[in-house]
């Protein structure tokens, strides 16, 4: 199995340090609000990496942590927590936002088929272990106090932008933090913020009362549940320049060594090709799908057309694309489950061969959706190739065995009005390549197409649609 680790930049032979156990920490949601599709998406990848590990043989230890405190509005640190400012705009407390939201992120991941991890620790329930963290970092001489708080000293830590290759020079220009003028360097960050006695939240700490920074509390729940080194830890790209930046400034300066061996990152989402943000409106929640008539399996099987390591690119019409393509694949599997026909076991064998290769190489996952495509519609309807479906939907997660409920209708119903304007453009676009001889656009365009359950029959007439 590879995967790309973000550290070296290069996809890597995946090696645990024990033999079949895995350990791995995600990024959890910040339970102040709903969490939208641009979110979820990176909990898709999660699931995704999870699955192909066990289906592997590995046994598992995954803590996926839930930020209930010390999450600031922005990358500085002047701003106010998350909780604090959701719980003022909603006129509840923060015990009560988050307990709300918590509830409804897994409700969420599970309508995604995403399994729970093995530990989903609050970071309310583990201050202890980050004073604990922080006290360490001030004997080391890594931290120093302030007047509001106490930081990390990045001029001690040699490194400093390793995981997202920032010089830490070039910050001052940037000011991607406002300057506290008691920091000795504009990039030096919270551990732990000193609270005015109006604060909502906040702990007894050798420091006074106060809460915690936002990095500091990975650090510690990664410590505590997976050890002072684990194999993987995982998030989307937008954590990499600070928040995991400055997860390895404060383990490494604790702990004098490398603690994370693969560094694993989802891309982003895009809407209609531009930036997801509330200010746009854009920032749809998969109840605002579901409104739509999309259902959360056909958001899963959306994610699953593009590489982790790729941006996504999210419309209504590529969704709406998406549903079409997965109800066919839903009629095709029924088809299979009633066949009668016998398959050679060296043929599926070798579609299953070239499905686990797709999958070990960095989770090749669109490659992977097009070997099944290619499955059920070349071989002659089969309750082998079923069989097979059923494992490979182990990794995919698709509810493929939802098909026990189909009727023969459903099978039956008329598609004609099923090929959208996305689809015969991209059909056009390929026959352009074909005409320039860009052959590997024109693949590149047919195998997208197959994994939306299209399939192209070039004749001498022109090109034919295959649905």
């Amino acid at each position: 199995m590879k995967l790309y680790n973000t550290l070296t930049a290069k996809k890597e032979d995946f090696k645990p340090i024990h033999k079949k156990e895995v350990s791995i920490y995600s990024c959890g949601p910040t339970v102040y609000n709903y969490a939208h599709i641009g979110n979820l998406r990176t909990y898709v990848f999660m699931d995704l990496l999870r699955r192909v590990l066990k289906y592997n043989g590995y046994i598992l230890n995954h803590v996926m942590n839930i930020t209930d405190v010390g999450h600031l509005v922005s990358d500085g640190d002047d701003g106010e927590d998350k909780m604090v400012k959701g719980a003022r705009e909603q006129k509840k407390t923060p015990w009560e936002i988050a307990a709300y939201y918590t509830k409804v992120f897994l409700e969420d991941i599970e309508s995604l088929n995403i399994e729970k991890t093995e530990i989903i620790p609050k970071a309310t329930d583990n201050i202890e272990e980050m004073i604990h963290f922080v006290n360490g970092l001030l004997e080391k001489g890594f931290a120093y106090e302030l007047e509001d708080g106490i930081y990390f000293d990045l001029s001690k830590f040699e490194g400093y932008g390793k995981l997202s290759k920032i010089n830490l020079d070039d910050l001052l220009a940037g000011a991607r933090v406002e300057v506290n003028q008691g920091k000795k360097h504009p990039a030096d960050f919270a551990l732990w913020k000193k609270a005015p006695k109006e604060h909502i939240m906040q702990w007894d700490s050798p420091w006074g009362k106060g809460y915690p920074g936002w990095h500091i509390e990975c650090s510690a729940m990664a410590r505590r549940y997976l050890g002072e080194v684990f194999d993987i830890h995982t998030g989307g790209v937008d954590h990499i320049p600070v928040h995991h930046e400055n997860e390895i400034a404060q383990s490494e300066g604790l702990l004098g060594k490398k603690t994370v061996n693969y560094w694993v990152h989802g891309e982003f989402m895009l809407v209609d090709n531009g930036k997801m943000s509330k200010s746009l409106g854009n920032t749809y929640t998969l109840q605002d799908l579901k409104e739509k008539g999309i259902s959360p399996i056909i958001f899963r099987y959306f994610c699953l057309n593009a590489h982790y390591r790729n941006k996504l690119n999210f419309t209504f019409e590529s969704i709406q694309s998406a549903k079409v393509s997965y109800e066919r694949l839903l009629k095709e599997v029924l088809k299979h489950k009633d066949g009668e026909q016998e398959i050679p076991q060296e043929v599926l064998g070798e579609f299953v061969q070239n499905f686990e290769l797709a999958i070990n190489d960095d989770l090749n996952i669109p490659k992977a959706v097009g070997i099944l495509w290619t499955m059920v519609r070349s071989l002659e309807k089969s309750k082998e190739v079923y069989k097979v479906l059923m494992n490979m939907d182990k990794i995919l997660g698709l509810g493929l065995d939802r098909v026990e409920g189909l009727s023969k209708k459903f099978i039956d119903k008329d598609q004609k009005n099923q090929v959208t304007e996305e689809i015969l453009n991209l059909v056009q676009k390929r026959e352009e390549a074909r005409k320039n001889k860009d052959w590997k656009l024109a693949d590149s365009i047919r195998d997208e197409l197959m994994q939306k359950g299209i399939t192209l029959k070039d004749t001498p007439n022109g090109v034919e649609i295959c649905q």
